[in-house]
């Protein structure tokens, strides 16, 4: 199967998207099943993971509804408050949920970059690790130390980086970025997804500007541990689904096929048990 492991739906008037605003452009208006599929169609991907945009349990009711719906949506990266006291009992319910297959708190919009290391969540965490519930880290760069104190408390939890963790993308890789990547690569139920990086970087960017990035992550975690996905309708703001899968593919050209079959969708069957 090749798998696209991060796109999102939305419909603004549902009124939950603190973030998308007139202001969002282009992303300011529904994105619906019908427009995303025949993408899926043309270009070979089998399945996709549907990923939350509002830190809502309503959100996530609305994206399962839609995974219902169509066979090709693969599961749901939903949201639930990991700090309320009923997170536990909440997780567990959400864990019979045939298409929940992980949650995501939108860490990069808070003020506290280690938030997520707080008493409050813990519970939340060791029943997310323990009904098998995949742990999405949205962060930014400065935020990754936080992700790899808490790989390590949460052992058992599957941590899956969202897009590199958003290094600032220029000529080179910063320092910060490569020792906070390397770090993290130690911490073995991390993985990291191959996503959202054209709307981090220069306009025009193209593999050459992406390859130290992509070469660091590659050398630091293999193969095994690179999930690919679109980050659409995100990656609309900086190019179509074909572009980044052109950028993709020159990216994984230098690897064999194994690896590359991983990447484009084996590796997240295999962490998102789908």
């Amino acid at each position: 199967m090749r798998i696209d492991s991060h796109f999102h739906l939305w419909r603004p008037a549902r009124g939950d998207y603190g973030w998308l605003t007139p202001a969002a452009g282009i992303l300011y208006r529904d994105y619906e099943p019908q427009e995303f599929a025949p993408l899926l169609a043309t270009h070979g991907i089998d399945a996709a993971i549907l990923v939350q945009a509002a830190p809502s349990a309503a959100e996530t009711e609305f994206l399962l509804a839609h995974a219902g719906r169509h066979s090709w949506i693969a599961g749901v990266v939903g949201w639930t408050d990991l700090a309320a006291g009923d997170a536990p009992a909440r997780i567990a319910t959400l864990a019979g949920r045939p298409k929940l297959l992980g949650l995501r708190p939108m860490l990069q919009d808070l003020d506290d970059p280690a938030w997520i290391l707080g008493d409050a969540v813990r519970p939340a965490l060791r029943a997310m690790a323990r009904h098998g519930i995949v742990f999405d880290a949205l962060v930014r760069a400065a935020q990754l130390p936080a992700i790899r104190v808490l790989a390590t408390r949460h052992p058992d939890l599957s941590i899956v980086l969202d897009h590199f963790g958003k290094p600032p993308i220029g000529d080179a890789p910063g320092s910060e970025w490569l020792d906070a990547i390397s770090a993290l690569s130690d911490a073995p139920n991390v993985t990291v997804k191959l996503s959202g990086l054209l709307a981090e970087a220069p306009a025009g960017a193209d593999a050459t500007v992406l390859a130290p990035y992509f070469d660091h992550v590659v050398h630091r975690f293999g193969a095994g541990r690179i999930l690919w996905g679109s980050d659409w309708p995100v990656l609309t703001t900086a190019g179509t689904y074909a572009d980044w899968l052109a950028i993709s593919h020159a990216l994984l050209a230098p690897l064999g096929s194994a690896a590359r079959a991983a990447i484009l969708g084996a590796n997240a069957a295999r962490i998102y048990r789908i």
